[in-house]
């Protein structure tokens, strides 16, 4: 049984998967469903948080808009999820960057990884 279900969720994975870490910005480009049109909309955001493996791996994008924290959690391998560009790579020491949902203003920021 577990051959069956691992063949299924190779055959779902994407060849392209972007390659970002927690800390990057980035600005994901996601399929959006309006009646019977489809459009594209990007969401620009620093990458908070990385989870699961495999088809489940899923990455959480936060952003301010207006003075509100929004976060948006993305499926990586989704066919909804058109494309992922790094804007910039953050240096960060942590695997989950939750601390930066009671941070307001120049708080809020991840430092430039300069390489």
């Amino acid at each position: 049984m577990n051959d069956i279900i691992r063949d299924i969720e190779a055959a779902q994975l994407k060849e392209d998967a972007p390659q970002f870490r927690v800390g990057d910005t980035v600005r994901v480009y996601g399929k959006i469903k309006e009646g019977n049109r489809e459009r594209i909309q990007m969401f620009e955001g620093i990458v908070i948080k990385r989870q699961g493996g495999s088809v489940r791996e899923t990455f959480t994008v936060r952003k301010t808009s207006n003075g509100i924290g929004v976060e948006k959690t993305w499926p990586l391998h989704s066919p909804n999820v058109e494309k992922v560009e790094v804007i910039r790579r953050g240096k960060v020491r942590r695997a989950k960057l939750t601390y930066l949902r009671g941070r307001v203003g120049k708080k809020a920021k991840v430092k430039e990884l300069v390489r």
